[in-house]
């Protein structure tokens, strides 16, 4: 039995895997989300029991001795902790978004730019170098009393293993200080933020990343795990996308695209990032979005509609919703990616007494499907694309997002994440499992010519409303002072 621990931001999850990837169980739990203000932190000693408690269920269901264990978890976000591995404060969420005047400040000046092109990532509200300046200036006593400020996965592996210091890996570290061509911190950028002093805190970089043994907290004791890759290498991995060209779209609460590539291109308009692999050479071109299946939660819980009756609305309404349009950026600290633009907010447009529950939610899930394209063309996709996540549990959603990016759907439904996980852990351990196996699709969703043929040109006209939109948000960037 091979065992992957994925650990989300409101839910932590452990699925248990045979040695021909199928999956025999899994079991998760719950965790809660502070939010005030726009500060959004994370408890971590909840998270962290969460962990042992999926363990102890998941292997307690399946009586296989456990060959090894991989992990991952969100990315982003800052987890302070002591030599030890306990929590100095609770975690920053890669939500949170209280850094977003340093980031605006940065984008006037210069330095948010300047970081891109020395790193290949774009920084964000929630991203450690923002989130680590803020502390610095408002809260140095944390700081002050941390040994190490780590990623969730990074904090759960010193805690599960015993090891003497957190490290992390290149795919975390990649986010904003990793230089990607020497795949070690980049000490100008840390200067550029103003962390010179804070430096002692980032991590150590296990570069492969990093493996111990269990010390039979959840996991039996002696247990080989793994740490890393994060989150989004780790369903890109579990989704078979390795070969250059290739991509994945995660339709989670985020909207993650991620394209396979050997190259570093670190011009253009500075947005996503590069996430290095434990392959030296190879990246992923990622532009993880902040819009997601959070824009249509919050249009079904306004509704009244519940999941179970979208595949049924969706299906009542044509393409167009009606002429109701959605420009789907409900995340309080903006957007990200293909473009950061922290001050940017959702719009819906054509509404009328007329319109309908049905017409707003499938004009949710259009504008959504039009921000997947926007993000997968900047990635520079050329070749197959999968995806997965909740989102794939909707197979009229598939539909019509297979129809909005007018190209085939590899769908992988399951734990990717975890499956991922296990795929890293066995490479790291140099254990023998068939990847394209494991990482078969379970389904391949054909667009429709016609429909695609009409949402080619919707895509057009969300592209300029967008560019309206941007300029508006830029405008009040403007206004607030920053030169």
């Amino acid at each position: 039995m091979y065992v992957g621990i994925d650990v989300g931001t409101s839910v932590v999850k452990a699925a248990a895997f045979d040695s021909g990837g199928r999956q025999l169980a899994v079991e998760s739990r719950p965790v809660e989300l502070s939010l005030h203000g726009g500060f959004v932190e994370q408890d971590m000693a909840e998270v962290y029991d969460a962990v042992v408690d999926v363990l102890g269920k998941l292997t307690g269901r399946v009586p296989e001795p456990v060959e090894l264990a991989g992990l991952t978890g969100q990315g982003d976000g800052v987890w302070l902790v002591d030599a030890e591995g306990r929590p100095v404060r609770s975690a920053l969420s890669w939500m949170d978004g209280r850094a977003h005047e340093l980031l605006d400040q940065w984008l006037a000046d210069g330095t948010f730019e300047t970081v891109f092109r020395r790193t290949g990532g774009a920084m964000f509200p929630g991203s450690p170098g923002p989130l680590l300046a803020w502390l610095d200036r408002y809260d140095p006593s944390s700081l002050d009393a941390a040994a190490t400020a780590v990623y969730c996965k990074d904090m759960v592996f010193q805690r599960l293993t015993g090891a003497a210091r957190a490290t992390t890996d290149v795919s975390d570290a990649s986010m904003p200080f990793l230089d990607p061509r020497t795949r070690t911190y980049d000490n100008r950028v840390v200067e550029l933020l103003g962390l010179t002093r804070r430096r002692r805190l980032l991590p150590p970089i296990g570069d492969p990343i990093a493996t111990g043994e269990a010390r039979g907290e959840g996991l039996p004791s002696g247990t080989r795990v793994s740490n890393g890759p994060y989150d989004l290498p780790a369903c890109a991995l579990g989704a078979g996308v390795t070969a250059p060209g290739d991509g994945l779209l995660i339709v989670g609460t985020c909207l993650a695209a991620l394209v396979a590539t050997t190259e570093l291109d670190l011009t253009g308009e500075p947005a996503g990032l590069y996430i290095s692999t434990d392959r030296p050479g190879h990246r992923l071109r990622a532009m993880p979005a902040m819009v997601g299946t959070a824009a249509l939660d919050w249009v079904l819980s306004t509704t009244g509609v519940t999941h179970a009756e979208v595949d049924d609305l969706l299906a009542a309404i044509p393409p167009g919703a009606n002429g109701v349009r959605v420009l789907p950026y409900f995340a309080p600290s903006g957007e990200r990616a293909p473009f950061v633009e922290p001050h940017l907010r959702a719009e819906l447009s054509g509404v009328s007494l007329e319109t309908t529950r049905a017409d707003l939610i499938r004009a949710t899930c259009e504008g959504i499907g039009y921000a997947a394209r926007h993000c997968l063309e900047a990635a520079g996709l050329t070749g197959s694309l999968a995806v997965c996540g909740g989102g794939t549990r909707s197979p009229a959603w598939m539909r019509l997002l297979a129809d909005v990016l007018g190209r085939p759907l590899r769908v992988v439904e399951g734990e990717v994440g975890a499956r991922g996980a296990v795929l890293a852990a066995a490479e790291r351990y140099g254990v023998s499992l068939d990847a394209g196996v494991w990482t078969e699709p379970t389904a391949i969703v054909e667009p429709d010519p016609e429909r695609a043929s009409y949402y080619a040109k919707g895509y057009e006209e969300h592209v300029a409303r967008l560019d309206v939109a941007r300029e508006a948000a830029g405008r009040q960037l403007r206004g607030t002072g920053c030169s």
